[in-house]
């Protein structure tokens, strides 16, 4: 299981949110690039990235400062956030991202999905769900939609992905555990390569998604409290 720490960049910071709420911010690095290599020197084989301003108004917000956290990661970075056009896919590309997260446009655009994976393959394109009550939601998870999260993720498994990020958005920054009975059903159901997302905020939360048999877990807030040690963490569960 690889655990991916978590960089989420508003304004060019390194903030976290409580469950995707933009007016509820807590600034822990004002250089995200500086964060990666805290990571990158604690373990870690891989860094999540997401552009929280992207998710919001599209994609370019802070390229300049995703530029600056792979130059400074020296691991693999993959970034989510607004990427919503093949052209988006390959300027994220071309910067080095390793692999793009497609959000929105996996339930909003199949097509998009469909042509990506065509064009880039399944290695370098995963598809973010994220859940609110169930249900996916988009625009950096502003809004809902009418599809279930299973939904969607069968939906996009028929095109060709074979790597999803589960999100349950009600456990997001809210250091409760996460949500192990919803992410072990999708993962069961699916049988795709599932990253889980949202709530993590032990070494013990760790071990019961380890348990499931998922391929990977995104670790934020945690982190940052030092509630989990991201070395301990990465020696104990990460095996890539």
């Amino acid at each position: 299981m690889i655990i991916y720490p978590a960089i989420d960049i508003m304004d060019g910071k390194c903030v976290r949110l409580k469950q995707g709420k933009f007016d509820d911010v807590t600034v822990f690095n004002e250089d995200p690039s500086a964060q990666a290599v805290i990571w990158k020197d604690m373990g870690a084989s891989y860094i999540h990235v997401v552009d929280l301003d992207g998710a919001r108004h599209g994609s370019g917000y802070n390229d300049k400062t995703i530029e600056r956290i792979i130059a400074a990661a020296g691991v693999p970075v993959q970034v989510g956030g607004g990427i919503r056009t093949i052209a988006d896919i390959v300027t994220k590309l071309d910067m080095g991202v390793a692999r793009v997260i497609l959000g929105t446009a996996a339930v909003t655009n199949t097509d998009l999905v469909e042509t990506a994976l065509k064009r880039f393959g399944p290695e370098r394109i995963v598809v973010g769900i994220d859940a609110k009550d169930g249900f996916a939601a988009v625009s950096g998870w502003e809004d809902s939609t009418k599809q279930t999260a299973l939904e969607c993720c069968l939906n996009v498994k028929q095109l060709g992905v074979k790597t999803v990020i589960y999100t349950d958005i009600s456990k997001d920054g809210m250091m409760q555990g996460p949500s192990v009975e919803s992410t072990a059903k999708l993962f069961n159901e699916t049988k795709l390569d599932i990253i889980a997302s949202g709530g993590v905020s032990s070494m013990d939360d760790l071990r019961k998604i380890y348990e499931i048999g998922v391929s990977g877990v995104i670790v934020g807030k945690a982190l940052f409290t030092g509630d989990i040690d991201l070395l301990i963490a990465t020696e104990t569960f990460d095996v890539s």
